[in-house]
């Protein structure tokens, strides 16, 4: 094939294909990719192991209702997503939890975290997924300050690749920021926490996401769709490259005024062609945000500044990652290990039934 794709299939006959030929390769892979998720999607597996299949080692994140834990299965490091139905049901989550893991056990990317099981007794539901050992984005941008144009661009492009093809399958991912970003050992990134993820044809109202990467029409409340998911794309590459996002305030409300107005000013070090694609993602004007034209994802992808990413080679993961975690290091913060208590009878039987 040739640079601007993401397709498993490559065709060894064509060995220079024009842009069409690579985009054609590229919507058949999204086509089988769409068919594979809806079928997963429309009858969704339950019950594929159970708590004691695993040995708990250690809590690696908390959340609001509940833990993830590095687990091992046949000597497979494995993340165990622990959640209290009580929990959930009390902060009103049913809904997002049986979205989360219905989306999850239905798609499979390489720069998606994938799910590789899921069951509940009866006090708690489990998702077991992919460990990426590599730690958050998060925690490595902190430490090394800010990203270099070349790692930015490589990051950027996983990110990229990961839309495009949930946003073929029409699922929104609304919660995009470096903590949600995990490094795999590889140094390849696994986006993670589909708790925000929605199955939406049309439009959508929710106002959720993280203050700093909420896109404009979200603090608007004006319906809005995949537009969300590239605002938050700009924020992250402006993030990765500055060190810090282009919006922040000491109050969420300042966060959102400037947002709306959509003004920030770029650090002296970005390219010309860095800022030309972070101004076209973080534009309030949707009839001409990238991402969100009729174009869709190529109007980011054959943007001068990705004019070096071979697409092809980034999908099948050929291209050397400049940073590559210490494998004998620990990436994970230290956490107070809680038992889990457990219910004698079932709890909510009705309301997680489908998990």
């Amino acid at each position: 094939m040739g640079n601007n794709a993401a397709s498993s299939t490559t065709n060894t006959t064509m060995t220079n294909p024009t842009q069409a030929q690579i985009d054609a390769q590229v919507t058949a892979y999204l086509e089988r990719a769409k068919e594979e998720f809806d079928t997963k999607y429309s009858q969704p597996a339950k019950q594929t192991a159970k708590l004691d299949d695993f040995k708990l080692q250690r809590t690696v994140g908390t959340g609001s209702f509940g833990r993830v834990m590095i687990v091992q299965r046949n000597n497979q490091s494995l993340a165990l997503k622990v959640m209290e139905k009580q929990t959930i049901v009390k902060l009103k989550q049913v809904e997002h939890t049986l979205s989360e893991k219905r989306i999850l056990q239905a798609i499979k990317f390489p720069f998606l975290v994938n799910l590789l099981y899921s069951f509940k007794d009866h006090s708690h539901l489990y998702i077991v997924l992919e460990f990426a050992s590599g730690g958050e984005m998060f925690t490595h941008l902190r430490s090394v300050g800010k990203y270099t144009e070349d790692q930015t661009r490589f990051y950027a492009a996983q990110v990229t690749l990961a839309f495009e093809y949930l946003h073929y399958l029409n699922i929104l991912y609304r919660d995009l920021k470096p903590e949600n970003i995990l490094f795999s050992a590889d140094g390849y990134l696994k986006i993670t926490d589909f708790g925000f993820a929605k199955v939406v044809r049309d439009r959508t109202y929710t106002l959720c996401g993280t203050p700093e990467y909420i896109a404009p029409e979200i603090i608007l409340s004006r319906g809005y769709h995949k537009s969300v998911d590239y605002w938050a794309l700009g924020v992250l590459m402006y993030e990765m490259a500055a060190g810090f996002p282009p919006f922040y305030a000491d109050q969420p409300i300042q966060i959102y005024e400037k947002i709306v107005q959509g003004k920030f000013k770029f650090p002296s070090h970005f390219s010309t062609e860095l800022k030309d694609l972070v101004r076209n993602l973080l534009q309030t004007d949707l009839t001409k945000r990238y991402g969100n034209l009729k174009n869709g994802t190529k109007d980011i992808k054959y943007h001068k500044w990705f004019s070096t990413m071979n697409w092809i080679a980034l999908f099948e993961k050929r291209i050397k990652p400049t940073y590559v975690p210490k494998s004998d290091k620990d990436h994970f913060e230290k956490y107070d290990e809680k038992p889990m208590t457990h219910s004698a009878t079932e709890l909510y039987p009705a309301e997680f039934d489908s998990f």
